[in-house]
């Protein structure tokens, strides 16, 4: 049975018995305590702790999942794995043990052909928490399980909680018994490798208090509602039902994993080095093609930070696997696509971007190896150099953190230089790190009751009723009032306050659109300054402001006014920002894919999807397209349809954003068409004029645009145009040779600099003989100190002190300590000869006596070292204190 079938007959068997089938949400968690979803219930977590009503009684889902606190286990073990998929029903009140119990048996054990998974019922086993004797006589005296299949275990097992204060309750999990070939006989607490679990049924009745573990906590007495909720996993239960041995070898991992072993040469199963690679290359390719289908981008912190270093271990893996440099990633993402395709279709409408994304982090990150490489080799030649054979764990942290190395690809190059890793170090760091991880999320998991004001004022209240597209003011009634983060009656002159109305004209943050600013005003009583709208919950306006005069108060009946000028502002932004859009995919292609936007007043930024910078042709191409649509003055309409009436007329949806059953269309006839809750202008030539000023990149395959729109871009040109007019007067040059001009005059600059300091490090290098002649004799060596003349760049000082060396020769011990101030930061270099190392001197351990004279520090070899510090005044003193330091030793 495969994969997509599973999760069709699980969603079907609930959505029969009286479940409202919700599809899977977002991997971007909606939880700002969560940086990814990792269960199944996290969208219905809400209405677990009661912060929302829900909107059904009876719910069931196949939702996304990804787990990455035990990445380094990925592909050591067959059961390991970043993403997965998550089946389960939830009661929210409704029933309890006495059906959930026997719907989940009955869907297990049920035939195929009478939509159940067939399983044999005497292959069944239950467990039941230590005190659960309700769910036991339910398995024992509903279901008919034999009481020597149902054994009962602690809380460790058995019990589950959030891991902080709210909802909790005992658990009754369902294992499948694989037969003697897997294991000791005796049930799931003889031997779980035997003993698969495939279900977990959580019966929600109590509420727990604070505690340090997930056994340490106080039941504080039971849940105004008992709630049901259910976990099974669908990978679990695939290599189960496709009679496999493990996740890896299901339809869809599996085909994943076969393509990389065609790939790169290798048979899985024949060697275990290569299947743990295998492994890894199949579960992190398909969790990358999720997350990148879901709006995440690589990055050095949170979700991109996760998605980077998955993709750089598959990688690596790759490059272990096949012995080569080859890019594979886009073969790889195909297959994942496909492999997953069945179950989620937007994978396929949006293969083209999510390559773009994976494509270009492959080839940074084969620049990456580079330079980390690079990094190494300097970290191997400083261990060589002191004579030491084992690189220091904090050099393997910060490849392993700078540059996304993992520590058997610092191993495998220590091993190939003859070196070893400081491996304790480097974990104690890695663990520290993780604890530091934990601690913050253990913060973080405090901010539940963050929400729960607004939840309430939306239960209360219910959803605001946005006027904004039709009205910019309105009379409204004040719903609720927030102050300090908790509900109010009134707010004063001076306060911070947060207003909910029951309707309002106002914009709220969205979409890439800032929010309106304005005034809330209550006749005769008081007026809020309003500077910014946000919805923290779907459906809810929270107006965020200052009292300015008078008194706000929960029922005022206020008069809503938005700043329309800013709007107009606004809204001729994210017209542009469509038309911009439009114009790059006609330009790049279809690859060309929104990543996000900011209108703001006049100005704005689009994020597209993009493999190379955009040459200035194709700017300019951009830019004329553009302006050319605001003179044909195009009619710009919205209208209401449901999603799939919208995407089947070509709309295009913002990649990774969530859309309800009904969207709103903006369109601009046939040119542009997007789904959007923004606010627009009435025609394209409200607009103006519209000024790319630039494109950078902003991440890996993501580039960015900006540009000035209406008043704002013809002051802007404006200003650009006098400026030029200044320059063409001053160089006595017509403006269209201002360009080639200029270039003459830059190159000129240039070479002048060039030649001045060839000048300056021939001045500095005649003074190499009379150095050498001055020489003094410091024990049995020969000294020489000199401060170069202040400006003397670091690389002269190095070219200075090497000569003076050679002109000493080999005859006696030597040492050449210069320094110099280039850019009122002093700089150190010392040079010994071979002689003087033979002695016991060695320059990096008489720069260090220099760079601390400095307030600084330094570095290098025995025969040449440098260093620096930030006391320019101690020149002579550092001299003088290596000096000292060579009549000791030689």
């Amino acid at each position: 049975m495969e994969t997509a079938e599973i999760a069709r007959r699980f969603l079907a068997f609930f959505e029969n018995n009286g479940h409202t089938v919700v599809p899977s949400a977002s991997l971007v968690a909606e939880d700002p305590t969560l940086l990814l979803v990792n269960a199944g219930m996290v969208p219905f977590k809400p209405y677990f702790l009661g912060q929302r009503t829900p909107p059904f009684d009876r719910a069931t889902s196949a939702q996304k999942c990804v787990r990455t606190k035990d990445i380094e286990e990925v592909g050591k073990t067959a059961r390991h794995a970043s993403f997965f998929q998550m089946l389960g029903n939830f009661s929210f009140g409704d029933y309890f043990k006495e059906q959930a119990i026997p719907l989940a048996w009955r869907l297990l054990t049920s035939s195929v052909a009478d939509g159940g998974f067939g399983f044999d019922p005497e292959r069944l086993w239950v467990t039941v928490y230590l005190d659960d004797d309700e769910a036991e006589a339910i398995w024992r005296d509903t279901v008919g399980v034999p009481p020597e299949r149902i054994q009962r275990r602690g809380m460790e097992d058995n019990f589950w909680s959030m891991g902080v204060p709210g909802p909790c309750g005992p658990c009754s999990e369902i294992y499948f018994d694989r037969g003697p070939a897997y294991g000791a006989e005796g049930g799931p607490i003889a031997d779980e490798n035997r003993y698969l679990e495939v279900w977990n049924l959580v019966f929600m009745q109590y509420e727990r208090g604070p505690g340090e573990s997930k056994t340490d906590f106080e039941i504080l007495g039971d849940l105004p509602k008992k709630n049901i909720d259910t976990g099974m996993g669908l990978e679990r239960m695939a290599a189960i039902l496709q009679g496999v041995e493990n996740i890896y070898e299901t339809d869809t991992l599996g085909r994943i994993l076969r393509r990389a072993a065609e790939l790169t040469g290798t048979v899985y199963g024949d060697d275990d080095r290569a299947d743990v690679s295998l492994r890894v290359v199949a579960d992190h390719m398909r969790t990358a093609t999720m997350l990148v289908s879901d709006g995440v981008r690589p990055g050095n912190e949170k979700r991109g930070y996760v998605l980077r270093r998955i993709l750089r271990r598959s990688v690596r893996n790759l490059r272990l696997l096949s012995g080569d440099d080859k890019l594979y990633l886009h073969d790889l993402t195909d297959t994942a696509i496909e492999a997953m395709g069945e179950m989620y279709a937007e994978l396929r409408t949006g293969a083209d971007a999510i390559h773009s994304v994976i494509d270009a982090e492959e080839r940074n990150f084969a620049d990456t190896l580079r330079s980390g490489t690079a990094l190494f080799n300097r970290a191997a030649e400083k261990t060589r150099a002191t004579g030491g054979t084992t690189v220091s764990g904090a050099d393997a942290f910060q490849l392993h953190d700078t540059y996304g190395f993992p520590i058997d690809l610092t191993l495998e190059m220590a091993a190939e230089q003859g070196l070893r890793v400081d491996e304790d170090t480097f974990r104690s760091l890695m663990a520290e790190q993780r604890e530091t991880a934990k601690r913050d999320a253990k913060a973080k998991k405090l901010g539940n009751a963050d929400i729960s004001v607004y939840a309430r004022l939306l239960d209360g209240s219910g959803a605001t009723d946005f006027l904004g597209y039709t009205d910019h003011e309105s009379e409204a009634r004040v719903l609720g009032l927030i102050v300090d983060g908790a509900s109010a009656t009134a707010a004063s002159a001076g306060q911070s306050v947060e207003l909910v109305l029951d309707r309002t004209p106002f914009y709220a943050e969205g979409g890439g659109q800032l929010a309106d600013k304005g005034t809330v005003t209550a006749e005769g009583r008081g007026v809020v300054d309003v500077d910014d709208v946000q919805r923290p919950l779907p459906g809810l306006f929270v107006h965020r402001g200052t009292v300015r005069e008078g008194r706000i108060t929960v029922d005022d009946r206020v008069h809503a006014a938005i700043d329309t000028d800013r709007r107009a502002a606004v809204s001729r932004s994210h017209s542009a920002t469509h038309l911009i859009h439009s114009a790059l995919r006609n330009a790049l292609g279809p690859t060309a894919g929104q990543a996000g936007s900011e209108n703001q007043p006049g100005r704005l930024r689009f994020d597209f999807t993009a493999s190379k910078p955009l040459s200035t042709a194709e700017l300019t191409e951009v830019e004329d397209e553009v302006n050319t649509v605001l003179l044909d003055d195009i009619q710009v309409r919205d209208f209401q349809t449901s999603i799939d009436e919208a995407l089947a007329m070509g709309a295009l949806a913002m990649f990774g954003e969530k859309y309800g059953d009904r969207v709103r269309v903006v369109e601009m006839s046939d040119y542009s068409r997007e789904l959007c809750g923004g606010t627009h202008v009435g025609a394209t030539g409200q607009l103006g004029v519209v000024k790319l000023l630039g494109e950078s990149s902003v991440g890996s395959g993501v580039r960015r645009v900006e540009a000035a729109v209406g008043i704002d871009a013809f002051r802007r040109l404006s200003r650009e145009s006098l400026l030029v007019g200044q320059l063409s007067e001053q160089l006595k040059t017509p403006r269209e040779d201002l360009p080639e001009r200029i270039d003459s005059i830059v190159g000129r600059l240039r070479a002048a600099e060039k030649e001045i300091e060839r000048l300056r490090s021939a001045q500095v290098l005649e003074a190499a003989a009379g150095l050498a002649a001055a020489a003094t004799t410091r024990g049995a060596a020969l000294f020489v100190g000199h401060r170069a003349p202040d400006g003397t760049t670091a690389d002269d000082l190095r070219r200075l002190a090497t000569d003076v060396r050679q002109r000493l020769g080999e005859d006696r011990p030597a040492v050449v300590a210069v320094a110099a101030v280039p850019k009122d930061r002093p700089v150190v270099v010392i040079a010994v000869n071979k002689a003087g190392q033979r002695q016991g001197l060695k320059a990096g351990d008489l720069v260090g006596t220099a760079a601390r004279a400095l307030g600084g520090g330094g570095g290098g070899k025995p025969d040449l070292a440098q260093g620096g510090g930030s006391d320019p005044a101690a020149v002579e003193t550092a001299l003088g204190a290596v000096e000292q330091q060579v009549a000791q030793t030689a």
